[in-house]
């Protein structure tokens, strides 16, 4: 707001277009010129300019001079608005929605700078907007002009969700919903018993919705879809070559396609490569009509295709009024100045002269004579998107016309007023719109539903060979509504062109089988013939085709890659064969191995210092333990059997008692043979000597034999098949029986550990001729270390790796024991003999005291 009391435009757009004055005005969104080549680079910096539009479009510029036309054409009857001229405000979206919203705010808000009014209130520059031509783009525009209520009439957009009036209660349109064209092309399926249908859509919001009204037309009359595939927007090879392999493999014949001609090039493109034939193609209005596909090259393939097409219409003189079209030096009709240089390949650029890329244009004199060139501009054979935006002009111009009519105190408005045409407001003229209802000069019935849509009527066309190869359009029945029977379709089967062997149309009924190792599902309300061939499920299979349930293996089978058949299943288990059962086993021998090495070299220096100072029965009764728990490890791979489950844990249990007993036994003799070196503990050591130790040891080591006793004899372990794990798998492994057993033979393990290792921790800091005690600390710490990440481990770990994890226990502490408590003393005896005397001995005793 301006301290002067005017209002200032926020920003200004720079819109091609074209402009004429008048006392209403009415504006236009076209598709004049179709893709963006150059896009403004944005640095963030300063404000983006808007991006380069390329690639005229002459069928759309006949559409915007079409409504030139029909604005001039009510401006001469004198029965129709008089004493009013209609004028124009026409802006090209490029095809691109940024580009449309500009030109429909440039509209509604005017492009003045400023406006003198305190309150920038009153009616917009344009009393309705004809267009935009696609549905996105009216679906977001017309969101945005429905909060003010300024109509919008609409040539173009289809989509079914432009009817919806709460959304958009001021957007009108004079083509059909794509809820008619669907109804339309259902109608023609019921014609021909095509039950059977492949679909293919844009996926934008004309092809998305158009493609979920298919769906729902086809299941209320109990037809099929046999395959629904979305066309790329990027043109992926990958998903075009996806979509072309569910049309070969289906055995649907009819293909129904929603989109717009230009995303359907590339797979029409590929159509042709892989020489696809023998398909009934159904083109929807966006393509039916489009020159691109009617070409020698698509004959052999698309000839014979149907289209629904918007209805054609004539219009008296138009010919003429697009030969006469003239540029001038207006700002506001830049679009006929680059029409000029399009059609006629010349530039109004006179600095040097226009260039096109190396080629030097000619100077447009603007007067060159239009009736010499052959274009879509000037073809006016088969008028139908232009129709319909004839019959738009004449909408709004009618619904103005009756707004004048009007008779005070008889309005239609509240107090029963009328509205005021020097100052309309977009609601008034909505109203009026609605109840539009006239007739064209080429006979055509015009008015609206209470959804905004015109009545539903649609050409029929085939796709026909013409004498130079091409295809031509030849109009072979009418869809039209009915208020009574709904949709009416009427043919000349007779005119019909069918691209097969045979005159007769193909056939597309759903005969299709599901193969084995599937399983036909029939869609809920839907005929039997309606059906998805589902994959069985792992562990069914299906022997025969149309199976209607999948069959369920037996337990201990499993179905085949195809599931077509039940074959064993894989039995799993510690193998020797395995290469983890291979790596167990070579670590238990190579401990096997050292466990006989230490002992024959603890044999031939029997009588050193060093063996003999360290208990030497106990120390081989140690070894002996210690090479039956690497042994025991080989009870635990291979295929699990009765003795094998029954002896690997006891064999286990006991080896690790008498191991652990002995070094319990080994800790207690060197705290006596300290304190018995003391006056005060002479008398110590005849409480441990020989036979106290093996006693000792043999008392330890049977309390865990009658554990080991009674856990077999009530609840043995046993082979199981366990197929909990892995469903596709066997798992053969050991049943432990009774987990009181197993926890009671741990837990003895574990407290004799634990007593071995607080007693050796207790007499850690005893002299250097007594650090047998801190050897035993470091071993017993390791082994209670593995022991205790063992539990986790082994609970978490399924099947055979269990097995091993509990086998990988066993080895680590079993070579901890055996290089913490005799790797040093192989080290003196083997490599420091000078200090394996019993003088040495005596000196360091001497040194410690």
């Amino acid at each position: 707001m301006a301290t002067s009391g005017t209002c200032k435009l926020q920003g200004h757009f720079t819109l091609n277009g074209m402009y004429q004055d008048g006392d209403l005005l009415i504006g236009g969104l076209f598709e004049i010129q179709r893709y963006l080549k150059v896009f403004p680079e944005l640095s963030f910096k300063t404000e983006p300019k808007l991006p380069r539009c390329e690639l005229f479009y002459m069928t759309s510029f006949q559409q915007a001079l079409t409504m030139v036309f029909a604005i001039n054409e009510i401006n001469n009857n004198p029965n129709l608005l008089p004493n009013i001229t209609l004028g124009y405000q026409i802006y090209d979206n490029c095809l691109r929605l940024g580009v449309a919203f500009r030109g429909a705010t440039a509209l509604v808000s005017g492009t003045e700078e400023t406006v003198s009014d305190l309150n920038c209130k009153g009616p917009p520059p344009v009393i309705g907007i004809i267009g935009d031509p696609g549905s996105t783009h009216s679906i977001a525009i017309s969101s945005v002009l429905g909060l003010f209520r300024l109509p919008m009439i609409s040539y173009y957009a289809t989509c079914s969700c432009l009817s919806d009036r709460k959304k958009y209660p001021s957007f009108f349109r004079t083509i059909p919903s794509d809820a008619f064209q669907v109804r339309a092309m259902v109608q023609i399926l019921k014609h021909f018993g095509w039950t059977w249908v492949g679909l293919i859509y844009s996926d934008n919001d004309y092809g998305i919705y158009a493609a979920q009204s298919f769906h729902q037309e086809m299941h209320l009359i109990g037809y099929c879809v046999a395959f629904s595939e979305i066309l790329p927007n990027d043109n992926n090879p990958i998903d075009i070559q996806r979509i072309m392999g569910v049309i070969q493999s289906s055995t649907a014949r009819v293909v129904i396609v929603f989109s717009a001609s230009s995303l359907l090039i590339p797979l029409m493109n590929e159509v042709v490569l892989q020489n696809i034939t023998g398909r009934q193609w159904i083109a929807s209005e966006a393509w039916a009509t489009s020159p691109v596909f009617r070409t020698l090259l698509f004959q052999p393939f698309l000839g014979g295709t149907m289209g629904i097409a918007i209805r054609r219409g004539e219009i008296e003189g138009l010919h003429d009024f697009l030969l006469c079209i003239r540029p001038n030096n207006g700002q506001r009709n830049d679009v006929v100045r680059i029409f000029w240089e399009n059609i006629f390949g010349c530039s109004f650029e006179t600095k040097g002269k226009g260039t096109d890329g190396e080629q030097v244009k000619k100077v447009c004199t603007g007067q060159e004579d239009l009736s010499t060139t052959n274009t879509p501009y000037t073809d006016v054979s088969g008028l139908r998107a232009s129709y319909n935006v004839y019959k738009a002009i004449y909408a709004l111009a009618h619904a103005v016309h009756d707004l004048m009519q009007c008779e005070e105190e008889r309005g239609p408005f509240s107090g029963n007023r009328c509205a005021d045409i020097t100052n309309l407001k977009p609601w008034q003229l909505v109203h009026y719109l609605q109840k539009v209802n006239f007739t064209t000069g080429f006979g055509d019935h015009v008015s609206f539903d209470k959804n905004g849509d015109a009545l539903a009527i649609y050409d029929v066309l085939n796709w026909q060979p013409s004498a130079d190869g091409s295809i031509k359009l030849h109009k072979v029945g009418v869809v039209n509504e009915s208020s009574a029977t709904g949709m009416v379709l009427t043919l000349d089967e007779d005119a019909f062109y069918w691209n097969f062997e045979t005159t007769k149309p193909p056939q597309s009924v759903c005969s299709e089988s599901c193969p084995p190792g599937t399983r036909r599902a029939t869609r809920k309300g839907l005929p039997l013939c309606c059906f998805d061939c589902l994959p069985c499920g792992d562990g069914e299979i299906s022997n025969t085709t149309d199976a209607i349930e999948c069959t369920t293996c037996p337990d201990e089978f499993w179905s085949n890659p195809d599931k077509d058949q039940c074959v064993p299943k894989e039995i799993e288990f510690l193998s020797y064969e395995d290469p983890l059962g291979i790596s167990l086993t070579t670590a238990s021998l190579l401990g096997t191995f050292l466990c006989a090495l230490v002992m024959i070299i603890f044999a031939l220096h029997r009588n050193t210092p060093i063996v003999r100072a360290n208990n030497s029965e106990l120390s081989f009764l140690l070894l002996l333990s210690l090479k039956l728990c690497f042994l025991c490890v080989l009870l635990f791979i291979g295929q699990p059997q009765l003795w094998t489950c029954q002896l690997r844990h006891a064999v286990f249990g006991i080896s690790f008692v008498l191991c652990i007993s002995s070094i319990l036994v080994k800790t207690m003799v060197v705290i006596a043979v300290f304190k018995s070196s003391r006056p005060e503990g002479k008398g110590a050591m005849k409480w441990f000597g020989a036979a106290q130790q093996r006693c000792t040891v043999l008392v330890l080591t049977a309390l865990q034999v009658v554990i080991c006793a009674v856990w077999l004899s009530t609840a043995s372990p046993t082979p199981h098949k366990n197929n909990q794990y892995t469903r596709s798998k066997i798992v053969y492994e050991c049943a432990i029986g009774s987990v009181a057993g197993f926890s009671m033979l741990l837990g003895y393990i574990g407290l004799l550990a634990a007593v071995s290792f607080l007693l050796a921790f207790l007499s850690r800091n005893l002299p250097d001729n007594f650090n047998e005690a801190k050897f035993i600390t470091f071993s017993m710490l390791i082994f209670c270390a593995v022991w205790i990440a063992f539990v986790p481990a082994y609970v978490s770990s399924p099947g055979k790796y269990a097995v091993a994890v509990e086998i990988f226990a066993i080895l680590a502490s079993s070579f901890g024991l055996l290089v913490a408590i005799f790797a040093p003393k192989c080290y003196i005896i083997l490599l420091h003999p000078e200090k394996n005397t019993k003088k040495a001995i005596m000196r360091r005793e001497a040194q410690n005291k």
